[in-house]
Formats: C-alpha cells, structure tokens, sequence
C-alpha cells in the first residue's frame, strides 16, 4: 500500500519528535519513537551500535552533560521502499552547552507498527567534510 500524505507528515513528525523529547529529558518516552529494539548505529561516533531502548537510554544518561543542549532536525526526505519499509535521510544540529555546532546525516528505517510508525533503524554520520570528500577530477561517492 503507497504511503499516503498523511503517512508522510507522520513520519516526520516522528523524525522531529525524538530531538524535542531528548532535549526536555524525557528519555522514558523513546518507545513513542524508536520500535523496543531499535539498532542505533554510532559507529562513526566510536560507540558502535546500541540495540534496544535500554542501551540507548543508558547511553543517553552516560554521556550526560556531553549531549547537546538541542537538537534540530531539517532537510527530511522520505522514501518509501518495497519491502513495506520507509528510508527516511534527514540532517541534525546539535548545540552544545559551550554554543558550538555540529552536523549529521540520520539514515532512518522507520516501520508501521501497532501504535503507528516507529524507527526500527538510525545510522548517524557525522559530516566533517565539505562535498563528502569530493575534489576535482574525483568521481562522486554513491
């Protein structure tokens, strides 16, 4: 079944959902985001993959004063693929306490499930290079 307008604005109102719960503390709430045993994939962060609601709200409480003080999330593409599934690529802000900033690409899959839709998947990927390395005469990454 296509996903229809209504679909999509869920979904992304789930995807803004999750930067507004971590930033007011309100962790006990990641099930209204994230399905009970989500992968969290922080490879590129050095933290590997966390699986499940607990490992990421241990993590999250960990971290502590390291999180950001908030995060925004903008440029929300969703797709839908033929498994049922949706790929949602988005990217985040996140503000330190001390005012710097840094980027990431969320790479999300997010499924229906009883409650509505859920992310059952998110890669994070810092962004520390312009162009994703491009220079000239270089092919694109794919």
């Amino acid at each position: 079944m296509p996903l229809t307008l209504e679909d999509r604005l869920t979904i992304t109102e789930l995807i803004a959902l999750h930067g507004h719960l971590v930033d007011e503390g309100e962790l006990d709430r990641a099930a209204e985001v994230f399905t009970p045993d989500v992968e969290y994939d922080l490879t590129d962060f050095g933290q590997g993959t966390l699986t499940g609601l607990t490992q990421l709200t241990d993590a999250s409480l960990a971290l502590g004063a390291g999180n950001p003080v908030a995060h925004h999330v903008t440029n929300v593409v969703v797709e839908e693929l033929a498994d049922g599934q949706v790929r949602v690529r988005s990217k985040g802000l996140g503000i330190r306490t001390d005012g710097s900033c840094g980027s990431v690409t969320y790479v999300d899959t997010v499924v229906r499930v009883g409650a509505g839709w859920r992310i059952a998947r998110r890669k994070i990927t810092a962004r520390r290079v312009p162009l994703n390395g491009l220079t000239p005469g270089t092919e694109a990454p794919l």
